[in-house]
């Protein structure tokens, strides 16, 4: 049985994306509606250049748009300044990125505390709360390694648990499965969908059918504007499409 969603997490209200002025403006999103609620993972498809880098920025405040709103947990991100938004990131926000961005020189645990220690959390409490998250993703013997001394698909949990640690709850995922093979990246969408299940809110943007089938529901972008929705949240598609469907 689905588990019940929970509230509103994300939402976009008629968000649109302008980039440059005059002749040369793009319109990268144009009049997006979207909400994420707690419990639910949404995926996001469509051809290069259909808007979906833009949507994942506004999502996790790393941009603002040019009309409309984008509202997380509760606070408009365009409202906030850019020290504001920074701190809402850090607290609310996990990103799972194509190429890991780990870093080198730190290992494991200390890349999955990192987010918490510039949150101002102290270094031994961090290092428990990574700890504890990269327990949850079973990879807790990888604590003390650096990113040159694990596989792809072992950097690639690292950066899950580093996404999730602490008290973030929006897991935004940029094609999480793009550097890996088939099989870890299977077991990449299963700890993601695991841990939206646990109470998390997802949004994926992934360019395969297989791995957007993971999802509850999967919006697709086009020029821009949402041009089509598959499933709806927790009802008999999204169990079909979403959880059976991504495990066959």
């Amino acid at each position: 049985m689905t588990p019940a969603l929970g509230p509103v997490l994300l939402s976009l209200r008629g968000v649109h994306r302008v980039h440059g002025q005059g002749a040369t403006a793009v319109n990268a999103l144009c009049g997006v509606d979207l909400e994420v609620r707690l419990g639910e993972l949404v995926a996001v498809m469509g051809p290069s250049g259909s808007g979906k880098s833009t949507l994942l920025n506004l999502a996790g405040g790393l941009d603002t748009p040019t009309e409309g709103a984008v509202t997380l947990a509760g606070t408009e991100i365009s409202a906030l300044d850019l020290r504001g938004r920074a701190r809402l990131r850090r607290r609310s926000v996990g990103y799972v990125f194509q190429d890991f961005n780990l870093i080198p020189a730190l290992t494991a645990a200390e890349n999955v505390a990192l987010p918490r220690e510039l949150d101002g959390v102290a270094t031994r409490a961090a290092r428990s709360e990574a700890l504890a998250a990269m327990a949850d993703l079973g990879i807790t013997e990888l604590a003390d390694r650096f990113p040159d001394e694990m596989s792809g698909g072992q950097q690639q949990r690292v950066a899950i648990a580093r996404a999730l640690v602490g008290p973030r709850r929006l897991v935004l995922a940029d094609e999480p499965t793009g550097a890996l093979d088939s099989v870890t990246g299977e077991d990449v969408m299963r700890l993601l969908r695991a841990r939206v299940d646990a109470g998390a809110a997802g949004l994926l943007v992934t360019h395969e059918a297989r791995f957007a089938a993971w999802a509850d529901r999967t919006i697709f972008l086009r020029d821009g504007v949402v041009v089509d929705t598959t499933g709806t949240p927790a009802g008999p598609e999204s169990i079909l499409t979403g959880h059976a469907a991504g495990e066959r």
